[in-house]
Parts: C-alpha cells; sequence; structure tokens
C-alpha cells in the first residue's frame, strides 16, 4: 500500500460572524433541502419507530442538547455512524488517550445500534451521544454544547454545516478512516457543487486506500491535504488464538466434538438460504454433526428470522434464553439435540465466530454491501462471504487476490463450498491462515493516523 508524505497542515481561522456572500444562500438551500427530505422521509421513519422501536430514543442530543463529563477540558469529539465505525475506533481511542490524558474523547453515533455499541464500550469513561442533525441552528447549539477542540469523523461522515461551523470556528475536521464506496461516490458526484465546497473545507483526509484517496480528491478534498494511512479495522481485528468468554458459550451451547458453522451478520433474504444450504448438509450422513448458529444484523429482524426458523420446521433455541438462565439451559438434558442457534444479544457474535469451524460473513449473498470480514479471518477461521460486499472492496481484494477467503455467488456454490471445506478441512486451515497472515500485514493504521491528529493538536496548541 501506497502512502502519500504528510501535508504541512494550516488551521484557518474565521470570524464566527463574517459569512461571504456565498455561503448565505448556500446554507439556506442546504437547511431547506434538509426539511424536505425529513418530510419524505418521515412516514418511513415513524413506521420503524411505531413497528420496530427504532429512532425513539436521543431526540435532545439529536437537536443539539448534549452534556460533557468534563466540561472544563479540551475536547476531541469523534463521529462514528454505526457499529462498524463504532469498533474501528476502538485503537484510536486507546492511543489519543494515551497520549492525551488531559483532553476530554466524546464520542456521538447515529444509530440506535450504534449508540448501544459505544455505550458498551466507551460509556463509563466517555461521554456517548446521538449526532445532532446537520440544520445550521442545531449543529451550532451542539457546537456551543460540546465546544470541541478538532472533530474527527470516521469513514465519510462529511456533513456541510458541521464543516463550515467548524471552518469558521477554527476547529479542524479530520476524516478518518476516509472510504468512499462506488455507489456513495455517485451520489455525492450528483450535488458535486456542495460537496466540492464542504470537502475543501475539510483540514485533512485520511484515507483507507490510494483509490479512496482519489476519489476524496475528485470530490474536492484538497489534494496535499489527501493521504493514505490505511484501514483502522485492520488493527481492531484482534489476531489471537482465544476469546474471552468463548468456553463459557461452548458450555452453554452444550459444544463438544461438533462442528459449528456461524453464519454472522445476516441480512433479509440471506437467513432462508442458509437454512435450506444447511438442511442439505446435515441430510448427508459426514456432515449430520455440524451446527448453525444464525446472528443476523439488526436487532430489529430477530423476531423475524425466528419465525422463519421455525416455517422451516428446525428444533432452535435463542441464545438470550441461555443468557438469562446462566447455565446450559438443559441443552445436555434434552432428547432432541439443538442444531440451530439463533444469536439474538449484542456483542456476543465474536465469541461465536472464536468457536466456529466455518464462518459466513452476512449482508453479502443480498446487495447490502457486506458486513466486517475482517474479524473471522483475524481469528484463523475459514471465511466465505458471497459477492455483493462493496463496502469492504479493499479488504475483499486483499482476502480473494491472497486466498485467504472464499467468495460465492449464491445458494448453490455455499452448499457445494460448504461441502468442500468440511470434506477438505486441510483446504479450510490453508483458506484460514492465509486469511490471518493477511490481516497481520495490514495493521499500522492506527499509529499513523494518530500521528496525522497529533501533528494538528501541536499546531493549534
Amino acid at each position: 500500500m501506497g502512502r502519500d508524505a504528510a501535508p504541512a497542515i494550516t488551521i484557518p481561522r474565521f470570524d464566527r460572524l463574517h459569512v461571504s456572500d456565498y455561503i448565505i444562500p448556500m446554507n439556506f438551500l442546504i437547511d431547506t433541502a434538509y426539511l424536505l427530505a425529513l418530510a419524505a422521509i418521515s412516514p418511513a421513519a415513524i413506521y420503524r419507530m411505531l413497528r420496530h422501536k427504532r429512532y425513539r430514543a436521543g431526540w435532545a442530543n439529536r437537536f443539539g442538547k448534549i452534556s460533557r463529563k468534563k466540561p472544563g477540558e479540551k475536547c476531541i469529539w469523534i463521529h462514528a455512524v454505526s457499529v462498524g465505525e463504532v469498533n474501528a475506533t476502538t485503537t484510536l481511542i486507546k492511543e489519543l488517550e494515551k497520549r492525551y490524558p488531559d483532553y476530554e474523547i466524546v464520542i456521538s453515533t447515529t444509530t440506535d445500534t450504534g449508540f448501544a455499541r459505544a455505550s458498551a464500550l466507551f460509556g463509563e469513561r466517555l461521554s456517548v451521544f446521538y449526532f445532532p442533525m446537520d440544520f445550521s441552528r442545531t449543529m451550532r447549539r451542539a457546537f456551543e454544547n460540546i465546544r470541541p477542540t478538532i472533530i474527527l469523523l470516521m469513514e465519510l461522515e462529511v456533513w456541510p454545516n458541521l464543516v463550515r461551523i467548524a471552518r469558521e470556528s477554527g476547529i479542524p475536521v479530520v476524516v478518518v478512516n476516509g472510504r468512499i464506496s462506488g455507489r456513495g461516490f455517485a451520489r455525492y458526484k450528483l450535488v458535486k457543487p456542495i460537496v466540492k465546497k464542504t470537502f475543501e473545507n475539510v483540514t485533512l483526509v485520511l484515507a483507507q486506500t490510494d483509490e479512496y484517496a482519489t476519489k476524496f480528491r475528485e470530490l474536492g478534498a484538497v489534494p496535499e491535504k489527501t493521504i493514505v494511512t490505511g484501514s483502522l479495522k485492520y488493527d481492531t481485528a484482534q489476531v489471537v488464538e482465544k476469546v474471552e468468554g468463548a468456553d463459557e458459550l461452548a458450555a452453554q451451547l452444550g459444544l463438544k466434538n461438533e462442528r459449528l458453522w456461524v453464519a454472522g451478520a445476516t441480512g433479509d433474504g440471506e437467513e432462508e438460504i442458509i437454512l435450506d444450504v444447511y438442511r442439505r448438509l446435515i441430510e448427508q450422513k459426514q456432515f449430520s454433526d455440524l451446527r448453525l448458529a444464525i446472528i443476523p444484523r439488526k436487532p430489529e429482524r430477530f423476531e423475524e428470522v425466528v419465525k422463519l426458523i421455525r416455517e422451516k420446521g428446525f428444533e432452535f433455541i435463542r441464545y438470550s434464553e441461555i443468557k438469562k438462565a446462566s447455565q446450559k439451559l438443559k441443552i445436555e438434558n434434552r432428547k432432541l439435540k439443538i442444531n440451530v442457534v439463533l444469536g439474538d444479544t449484542m456483542g456476543d457474535l465474536r465469541k461465536f465466530y472464536s468457536l466456529s469451524a466455518i464462518v459466513f460473513v452476512g449482508r453479502s449473498l443480498v446487495p447490502m454491501g457486506g458486513s466486517d470480514m475482517m474479524e473471522p479471518a483475524a481469528l484463523g477461521k475459514c471465511t466465505i462471504f458471497g459477492p455483493h460486499t462493496f463496502n469492504f472492496k479493499q479488504t475483499v481484494d486483499d482476502l480473494l487476490k491472497n486466498k485467504g477467503a472464499i467468495e460465492v455467488k449464491d445458494g448453490q456454490e455455499l452448499f457445494e463450498i460448504m461441502q468442500k471445506c468440511l470434506s477438505e478441512p486441510d483446504y479450510a486451515t490453508e483458506i484460514a491462515r492465509n486469511g490471518r497472515e493477511i490481516i497481520r500485514k495490514n495493521q499500522g493504521a492506527t499509529a499513523r493516523t494518530v500521528e496525522q491528529v497529533v501533528k494538528i493538536l501541536i499546531a493549534i496548541d
């Protein structure tokens, strides 16, 4: 991976009251566009609030009412939209806490699952809140409450009013772990005049790859302030032999010598394919010991997947029931072995991966962009995914090029590959070994990212 030379950082400072004739109408247009978009999506949002209990929390935060635990200290504001981005911050936050103990780090998220994950990881020591809506007045209120010294935006969370207000206030904004999918790039190009002005005002873009860096530059990011630092997710993918809590999970599931197939972070339409493949596998005598754990990506789909498993006629158990019982939950005493486990809890996916013989990474047989395949690869697991992985293009390219994972195009190919991996353990072991080594070789983005953030903080102190 090529690395651009580090740019000289110049932090612009502006009087809050001085706004050019160009910005005033543009801000009005942006706020008006937000209002129209909000009106358009309101029916769907209300339905999800009522049906799936989403978007119910954090409305005070979304309107800019935010409090910090240590308001007297300097502040690093990190925004990570959802679970994947939150997970990617762990090594970065750890290193920043070590380097800057006199700064308060705060983290915002957009989704309920992201907020839950951030609270679980950082809630005891950091202020965690929902990201404020990017209306001019709302964002100004948020800035007055947060008073950030620097803002780090994970991947592509670059909002026009946020960037403008930060620039007026002399607050540097850095895109960290920058990434633009093909779809996202196409959508940004549709509103390039607004996007160009926004990216021109970003202090620094730290991109995952040369390809992403080029896309950022095409959208308006200043070339000499756009550099490649690698992907933080490689650093958060822990290359370990054992995961804490895995032995307890194995006991809870009654796993002894059986092989476990884990389908993780699955999306709508995938569970049916997986269950059909699983049935075909266990109908063969040599695979009769195989058990299946399905872990849907979104909690609001748990009940939907429960219904599907029942319709398919499988005996199953919900992991949430096992956790509540805090014991093996009679699994060893059942006359009928439980072949299917529904992972309907948050924060346990990695433990399931660690027990698996083979992993299928979801949201990839359907066009949802894929899920994080670094984690199972780092754990030394034979990792399989579908063709729809545009959110993880760099990782997929690296893994497939070096035979560190397997891509399948549909349910039939998934069945055939599962047969091969289960029948030829040496083949599956080689895939797993290659995948782990690829993850190991690509680590180091955290150190490069922190180095750039430190330069900016030194410049403004």
